[in-house]
């Protein structure tokens, strides 16, 4: 059954009413793509569920009328997750954010996904707990986009991904039925569909609640910042604290052109010889701490750090982590846009792929930039450039192929946290054989097995995309 998108918002507005639905040019442009601006495409309407109920409702009438949909919390992901690729319907978490229920002597959380990362460590930090898997845009992103993405964060060397802590959740599937996953206990018997669902980028269906594990706060964290004449000095620092046996609980790595950004965007100071900072954390009880960070500090020392800057306070340490926390939004005083790619390597190989990356930003005139969980290989280049200009949109494009590319011939991955969405669905065919990928799909067709619950993700060659892909890759330009 075909609409009018003018139709559409009206059979819409009778299921969750008039104030819950947005439609037209203005809210087509605000929502058709996330922070992947490369690929866009329009949304026929936007609806504003605040309860899994009110979702299923609109899932179940889209199933009914052969509509897509695609779900979407913040727009922070950075691979076009949640382009609405064939149009249709964007159904927004973002008025579910309750927190439903706090459960302080199991240490665990229930709440809608479409409450903000950071908002839940807030609400449990006087109990001295706090939730672990910390991306960058943590004040933002949703916990619904860090389940679809399996998110990870600078913390994540020590604490691991999102999957590691979810421990159920409740999702409306593809044809609009409620399903709970888990609950509050973990390694519960039985097939780990949980482990499925997250990651799996909204195209198994919409999560909607979900448990979260809680950790408590360490008694005592010390944070360094240590700079570095050379990149292949930062490097090799980075793969000496490993192999000694001392796992941070965040490695991270700064590049020049993060530096010189974050010091046009916040008066950022460092040695003027500088060209890579590491960040470095240590947490958990005194004595330990202590022991880490004397240990960190002598291979900085022996691999000839320049600086070592030790944070006296939590003021001091807040102002350490800006230069981390802020590098990315920094690179708008550079230039008008930007793509942040997500390749994994075997750390081994970070100075042989920096210096792959600089040359590829060099073969293709565009601008590049490099922050990036060092700890375990997880690289983030920055392109920057103008995305008004088709050229320089196709530079990039090809740019992040060739990196990703090399990533996989040096043993590594297509993605580490930002997940494959539209950006990098052609190049999953370089990781995973053909048997590979159709039990990838095999897998999908448990819980999706149409073409409606957000459509031409994740796996390459699905049927009825390619007409739609050539559509909102020429939108971009």
């Amino acid at each position: 059954m075909s609409f009018s998108d003018a139709d559409l918002a009206r059979k819409l507005e009778a299921l969750l009413g008039p104030e819950a639905v947005l439609s037209g040019s203005a809210a087509g442009r605000a929502y058709d793509c996330d922070s992947y601006t490369v690929e866009k495409n329009n949304p026929a309407a936007v609806v504003l569920p605040r309860t899994t109920e009110e979702v299923a409702k609109v899932v179940r009438w889209c199933y009914q009328n052969n509509v897509p949909f695609t779900a979407r919390g913040a727009g922070t992901g950075l691979s076009g997750g949640a382009l609405p690729a064939m149009g249709g319907v964007i159904i927004s978490t973002k008025k579910m954010a309750k927190i439903l229920d706090i459960d302080l002597p199991n240490r665990c959380l229930l709440a809608q996904t479409g409450i903000a990362n950071k908002k839940i460590s807030d609400a449990v930090k006087e109990k001295g707990l706090y939730f672990a898997p910390d991306p960058s845009s943590q004040s933002v992103s949703t916990i619904g986009g860090n389940i679809g993405e399996n998110s990870g964060g600078p913390h994540t060397l020590k604490y691991g991904v999102t999957v590691q802590h979810i421990l159920g959740i409740t999702m409306v599937d593809p044809t609009g039925e409620i399903l709970k996953l888990g609950g509050k206990i973990e390694g519960a018997p039985g097939y780990d569909f949980i482990g499925l669902i997250v990651g799996s980028e909204g195209t198994l269906g919409i999560v909607t609640e979900a448990w979260v594990k809680l950790n408590v706060l360490p008694k005592t964290v010390s944070t360094a910042l240590i700079a570095y004449r050379t990149i292949a000095d930062a490097t090799k620092t980075v793969a000496d604290i490993i192999a000694q046996g001392t796992i941070p609980a965040a490695l991270e790595m700064m590049d020049r052109g993060i530096l010189r950004a974050v010091n046009m965007a916040f008066g950022f100071e460092y040695p003027a010889n500088t060209e890579a900072m590491l960040l470095i954390e240590c947490d958990g009880e005194p004595d330990q701490v202590a022991r880490e960070m004397e240990a960190v500090q002598q291979v900085c020392q022996r691999n000839k750090a320049i600086e070592i800057r030790v944070a006296e306070d939590e003021v001091e340490r807040a102002r350490l982590w800006v230069v981390r926390k802020k590098g990315i939004g920094a690179m708008g005083r550079i230039a008008p846009s930007i793509v942040t790619h997500d390749g994994v390597i075997p750390r081994s190989k970070l100075p042989e792929m920096l210096e792959f990356v600089y040359d590829v930003s060099f073969r293709y005139s565009i601008g590049v930039a490099n922050i990036f969980h060092a700890g375990d290989g997880n690289l983030h280049p920055c392109f920057y450039f103008n995305d008004r200009d088709p050229n320089q949109v196709q530079r990039v494009v090809e740019a992040g192929e060739e990196i990703i590319r090399r990533c996989i011939e040096l043993g590594g991955s297509v993605s580490g946290e930002h997940g494959i969405g539209v950006e990098k669905i052609d190049l999953m065919p370089l990781m995973f054989s053909p048997a590979d990928l159709e039990l990838q799909a095999l897998s999908k067709r448990i819980f999706n097995d149409g073409m409606l619950c957000n459509p031409c993700k994740v796996l390459p060659n699905q049927k009825g995309c390619v007409e739609y892909k050539k559509h909102w890759k020429g939108a971009a330009c």
